[in-house]
């Protein structure tokens, strides 16, 4: 029953495409940066950086999710490489960066200052920048910090790092995906399930491989089952990248404990701080991973800010509809110079 309801929904959406078709952009070819390196930035961190496109275009950053998902190379084939000066690093203790999964030194401050050491080592006086998920959240604090840098934001699936939308990753999504959450709790023990942030920091932080790899992997697992519109066929029961899931899950859960390591409503608070920057909101309807009700908060106090709401779609980049609109909101920056 459910294979023919999800053949039905796949049927629908095709059809919505198609009459859109018109109007949807392909993702640029995949290219090999010219330029790349490693950026010491104290505490033991060094940080991946890479550059693709045109040297001597206009700067983008581009900040991946997680808190530790890494930038992997499908994030360059968003940006135009004839118009684009692109930037794309790995975040402390993410992807080629070292210590890899390390969550010594690691918090949001760290990361805005990480930020800035990169724009002064390239030399770039301002930037665009682009930021998905937690790579938003990342966008909007550095942004705050240092509005003085910032060209335009283009952000996709808002997250604000608010104690409710840690509360509904952990417990509110099971009402939308009851079978992945189940998969989720039922390698912790009744007594664990009292309280899940805690029980999975301490296996995904424990050195016994068993133990830190299952955790690892069922969180990754739990997190990308969730994050499509429709089922989301690569997240394969007997196949998972081992390292990148512990690195996203043990990174992730270390943030989420330390709320962030942000105060309460923070971002939302310091919006005033760039009020007089261009934004660019793009949300998903059924963003089951941040629900569309943040994008709408950050919208209404960003007065200088547009939102799209993106129908049939979910938290994921490689979404169609998604993906799409953030080609067409590029271009459209590109063509407005």
């Amino acid at each position: 029953m459910q294979s023919k309801t999800n053949q039905l929904k796949l049927f629908e959406i095709l059809l919505y495409y198609i009459s859109n078709c018109e109007s949807m952009r392909k993702l640029y070819p995949l290219i090999e940066p010219y330029d790349f390196g490693l950026l010491d930035v104290g505490n033991n961190h060094k940080i991946y950086w890479e550059k693709i496109g045109n040297k001597n275009g206009v700067p983008i950053l581009v900040l991946h999710g997680g808190p530790g998902a890494g930038g992997n190379t499908s994030l360059r084939q968003f940006f135009n490489p004839k118009y684009y000066n692109i930037i794309i690093f790995d975040q402390r203790g993410c992807g080629r960066s070292i210590p890899s999964g390390s969550i010594d030194n690691n918090t949001t401050p760290d990361l805005i200052e990480d930020i800035e050491k990169i724009r002064i080592y390239l030399k770039i006086n301002k930037w665009n920048i682009f930021g998905g998920s937690w790579g938003s959240s990342l966008a909007i604090a550095y942004s705050q910090k240092y509005p003085n840098n910032i060209i335009n934001i283009i952000l996709r699936g808002i997250f604000l790092c608010r104690q409710q939308e840690i509360d509904w990753f952990l417990y509110g999504m099971k009402n939308i995906f009851p079978e992945y959450w189940k998969k989720f709790v039922s390698i912790l023990s009744t007594k664990e399930q009292n309280n899940l942030l805690d029980s999975y920091y301490e296996r995904l932080i424990n050195k016994n491989p068993k133990i830190n790899e299952e955790a690892g992997i069922a969180w990754a697992r739990y997190e990308a089952n969730c994050s499509t519109y429709l089922p989301n066929n690569s997240v394969k029961e007997d196949f998972v990248d081992i390292k990148s899931a512990l690195n996203l899950a043990r990174i992730e859960a270390h943030y989420f404990k330390n709320n962030l390591f942000l105060e309460e409503n923070q971002l939302l608070d310091n919006v005033y701080k760039i009020k007089n920057i261009k934004g660019y909101i793009i949300q998903g309807r059924y963003d089951v991973i941040c629900p569309p009700q943040s994008a709408y908060d950050l919208s209404k106090a960003w007065t200088n800010s547009e939102i799209k709401i993106i129908e049939k779609a979910g938290h994921s980049s490689s979404e169609p509809m998604i993906r799409n609109e953030i080609l067409q909101t590029l271009e459209r920056i590109k063509n407005e110079g």
